[in-house]
Parts: C-alpha cells; structure tokens; sequence
C-alpha cells in the first residue's frame, strides 16, 4: 500500500470500488452522499452540479446554495468542453453518460492530480462512474428532475419528454445531438434515433394543435415509427406504420410532418422520407451544399389518402458534413422587429457556430440560446433543432 493513499491511483481504484458498493441499493437522492464517501477514501471531497433543462446553468446537488453559470463559471467550462478544469484547489470534471452532458463534480485538485497519468486514469474512470450512476438511476425516482428544473412541466411536456432518447448520442462515426423549446410547454415536437449494426436511424416530428392533443399525436407517431424500425422496417414502411397507427387512433384527420431517415453507417449514405416538414440541411464546411426536399409525401397519418413516394430520397454525406433538422418554429419565430428568422438565418446561424469548431452538443446548445435571444418574447410555437456530425473525429472531440 502507498504512503499516501489519497495522492495515488490505488486511492482512486479503492474510491471507485467502494462507490460500487454503496450505490448498489440507494435511493437517488443519496448518490451524492454516496459519492462523497467513496471520494474521501482517496482523500478527495466533491461537489456535485446538475446542469438545468435550459443548459444555462449548474445546480447543487443536493440542491443548497446558489447555481453556477454555464458560459461563466470554471464549472461551466468543464461542461461546455467536456474537458476538466482546474479552479484554484478545485478540479471540475465533466460528468457524462457516454456524450450525453449531464453537469460537474468537484474533486480536489491535489487529490485528483492530472500530472500522474496512474490518477489521472483512475481519477477519470471514478468520475465515469458517477455519470453513469446519473443516467441509470434517473429512472428510479424524481430526485433529478427536482434539481433540474426550474419550474413546473406541463403534461404535454412531461409526455413528449419520456418518449425521448437522451439529447446526444455518438459512436465510431457520427454524434447526433438535439435540444427541444419551450422546455416545459413543449406540445407537438420530437425526435428520435436508433442505431442498428449497418445504420443510423432518425426522426424529427411536428404534430398538429397544442399542448396535450399534440403531444398525444407525437407520442403515437413516435410509437409507431419506433415499433416498426425494431421490426426491421425502413423509411417508408415506417411512415406507412405512423399512417396506420394515427388512422386507427384518431378520426379527426390529425397528423404530423416528419422527416424519417437512414444514414449508413459504413458509407455516409442517406435515404429518407420528407412527409410535408421543412427540409433539412447539409453544411460542408462554411456553406450549404445540400437540402434533404426529396422523398416527398403527405404528412404522416394523411398519407393514406393519396400515398407516398416509392422511392425514398437518396444522398451521401462527406466526413466532417453536418445534418441539420428542424421544425417551423425555429424559422417561424419572430424578432423584435416581427420577422422571421427564415432558412437563411438558421443557415447562417449554423455555419456561424460551425466555424468555432465545437461538439454537435454544445454548437447546438449555443445556436438555441442565440434562436431565443434574438425573439420577442416567449415563443409562440415548439421549435426543435436536431443536429448530426458525420467524422469519427467527431466522437474523438467529445471524450475528455
């Protein structure tokens, strides 16, 4: 055994191994108590931070003094490049579920040495844990949530949000990322992606009306797509699915626009359906050299009526292209002066934000808040922005 247990990589491996066996049956609101302790056995204490629905700042947990700014705070730094950061005797640490940016903790800095490439491992793996520990035990009860929000969730909201898959997702060869408003009154839009061995599929979908009957609509659209992807189905027999599901439920001609595709993971090849939603774009570089207007055919749950394509709409992605989705809201969404901010606004904003060379993340957490910024009040409408970056490099970028 070493001479100083809380400078070494055995501390840390021992830290790890006792936070194992303490949050094995604990509620979730006692994982901080429980990361505590496992930290002071490598003589490190911690402060643990969850980052608000908004993403614009850090909050105690357990919830006690004041939140910390995302984009003005050593804490926020960690969060925003996913990359540890020093503060005096503190050293905020990113915590993550795989990409997904969950919020900080705060180790000792001497405790948690960086220098050691032994501690920095351990350190490292530790602070992984803890992320994962987030992830899993959110669904074990409302702890979480109560840190996370800053106010009440309405029940179209609160259904929208349990269909979802995390906000960010990457692998070998692709991240996708995406981030929903009003955060706490969002009604008819959504998303949602899947992985296979051979390809990514995604989806982004706007329901007709408001509050509970739009989020009834999506939650059936999204169900139904979802089901018939796990069956092994593509594009067009998944929209063929959604056309069904919303017949059989709902006699009131409601139904949503839809852009359903797949990206080949080996080659960057897209096949898609575009049913009646604003086309996405694909940037290169500094421009726009792409939009998804193919594959066109009725709304979902309208497309009984008349049919769609029989053939989807095809193009490849280069590496380093982004795919950028979207909803009306976004472009719809008035300024000060009343005008839309428009496809080229949303375009220009995108390739703004690409020339910093930021993760898909944290590009589009910055392109939301600059959207709202810009609006006259509240918005009026959801608006959705989903994002995927097509480089391995892209994944490299994510990882501490």
């Amino acid at each position: 055994m070493p001479d100083s247990v809380g400078d070494s990589a055995w501390g840390w491996r021992t830290a790890t191994a006792e936070l194992v066996a303490r949050t094995r049956f604990i509620t979730p609101s006692r994982l901080p108590e429980a990361v505590a302790a496992a930290a002071a056995t490598a003589g490190s204490a911690t402060t643990l931070y969850l980052v608000d629905h908004e993403q614009r700042r850090l909050r105690p947990f357990p919830p006690g003094g004041d939140p910390l700014h995302v984009d003005a705070s050593p804490a926020g730094t960690a969060f925003r490049t996913t990359t540890p950061e020093r503060d005096g005797a503190r050293l905020w640490n990113p915590l993550l579920d795989g990409s997904e940016r969950l919020g900080v903790l705060g180790l000792d800095s001497a405790a948690a040495d960086r220098s050691d490439p032994a501690v920095r491992v351990e350190v490292d793996r530790f602070v992984a844990l803890v992320g994962h520990l987030i992830a899993v035990m959110s669904a074990y009860g409302d702890a979480f949530e109560h840190v996370r929000r800053t106010r009440p969730m309405s029940a179209a909201a609160e259904l929208v949000w349990q269909m979802l898959p995390p906000l960010t997702y990457g692998a070998d060869s692709f991240v996708i990322s995406a981030i929903l408003q009003p955060v706490y009154a969002v009604g008819g839009d959504g998303f949602d992606y899947g992985v296979s061995e051979s390809t990514l599929y995604l989806g982004i979908y706007d329901s007709t009306g408001h509050h509970l009957r739009a989020g009834l609509t999506t939650a059936v659209t999204l169900s139904a797509v979802r089901a018939a992807r796990r069956a092994g189905s593509g594009v067009l027999e998944q929209a063929t699915a959604a056309d069904a599901a919303l017949a059989e439920e709902f006699d009131d001609s409601r139904f949503t626009t839809a852009v359903l595709a797949g990206v080949d993971l080996a080659s960057g090849a897209v096949h898609y359906v575009n049913a009646g939603h604003p086309p996405p774009l694909v940037l290169r570089g500094d421009r726009l050299v792409a939009t998804l207007d193919g594959g066109r055919r009725l709304p979902l749950g309208l497309g009984g009526i008349a049919g769609g394509p029989t053939t989807p709409g095809k193009l490849r992605l280069e590496a380093g292209d982004r795919l950028l989705a979207y909803s009306d809201g976004v472009v719809d969404a008035l300024d000060r002066d009343g005008e839309p901010f428009g496809v080229d606004g949303l375009t220009a904003l995108a390739l703004r934000h690409a020339a910093d060379d930021l993760p898909a993340p944290e590009t589009l957490r910055r392109m939301n808040h600059d959207v709202l910024s810009r609006q006259d009040g509240p918005s009026a409408d959801d608006a959705t922005l989903l994002l995927v970056e097509w480089s391995g490099e892209a994944v490299r970028r994510l990882a501490p």
